[in-house]
């Protein structure tokens, strides 16, 4: 299937490693031009390299974007270097603190500009350059945790949930602009270095537990999973997808090994 992708620009935070990582090369891979951002310079050449050799034009930068005005930083020098935006990924997203009794405000003020007010002020700052270009799509990763809860961790769902329904508020908002915005929310995911990984190395029984209680195919997603739909969510085939949640969970019960 042809995504008609080609040539489009996408911007991608957190692009590093993980859904970010993924879903940048599954872009390049369709010929889009590439920009990414992550806190680690290490991590974003070697993704940078891997998106050139695919053949498309590659933009990076080192950014924190849970802290005020990087992200706008990061979508105008994508813009600039790029030639414009078609397409943004809020990908960015963690968690500070963890039981809710010793969650601090700043626990909670840190989560939530890890995920809802780096989304807002990605998309806010990447509006003005989407309707230069006559539209766009924003897809937004939020999670499971934004509507299933977990025994820790309320101040990270809450966030999730916040993004989702910003999503489907701002469809309506930016329809005229022909611009769309859509969230995707994974499940538990297993790769490389990432949280899961290193549970499963350190408590063994627990995630093996963990995956066979809820999960019905006895296993976690991966980040490429996720990437594919993502990727398919921002094409034109997907042009009258527009405020919706796609979860992409593979039919997981709790978000939680506990």
């Amino acid at each position: 299937m042809d995504l008609h992708l080609k040539d489009k620009i996408a911007l991608i935070t957190g692009g590093s490693r993980g859904i970010g990582r993924a879903t940048a090369l599954e872009f390049a891979s369709e010929g889009c031009k590439i920009g990414i951002c992550a806190r680690g310079q290490e991590g974003l050449d070697r993704t940078l390299e891997e998106i050139r050799a695919r053949g498309v034009e590659a933009f990076g930068t080192a950014a924190d974007v849970a802290r005020r005005n990087e992200a706008d930083r990061f979508v105008n020098e994508a813009v600039e270097a790029l030639g414009g935006i078609d397409i943004l990924v809020n990908n960015v997203g963690g968690s500070s603190g963890r039981v809710f009794e010793e969650s601090s405000d700043e626990d909670w003020e840190r989560t939530f500009d890890l995920n809802l007010f780096h989304a807002v002020r990605s998309t806010r700052a990447a509006l003005p350059h989407f309707r230069k270009r006559g539209g766009g799509s924003v897809v937004t990763i939020a999670s499971i945790s934004g509507w299933k809860p977990a025994p820790v961790g309320a101040q990270y769902g809450c966030t999730k949930a916040a993004e989702i329904f910003l999503s489907g508020a701002l469809a309506w908002e930016l329809a005229s602009d022909n611009i769309r915005i859509n969230t995707v929310s994974p499940g538990s995911l297993y790769f490389p270095g990432g949280g899961w990984e290193r549970f499963k190395n350190e408590t063994p029984e627990k995630f093996e537990t963990f995956e066979n209680r809820e999960f019905p195919s006895r296993r976690l997603g991966t980040d490429q999973e996720v990437a594919d739909v993502v990727v398919f969510l921002c094409s034109e085939r997907a042009n009258w997808i527009n405020g919706a949640n796609i979860p992409v969970d593979g039919a997981q019960g709790r978000p939680t090994a506990f």
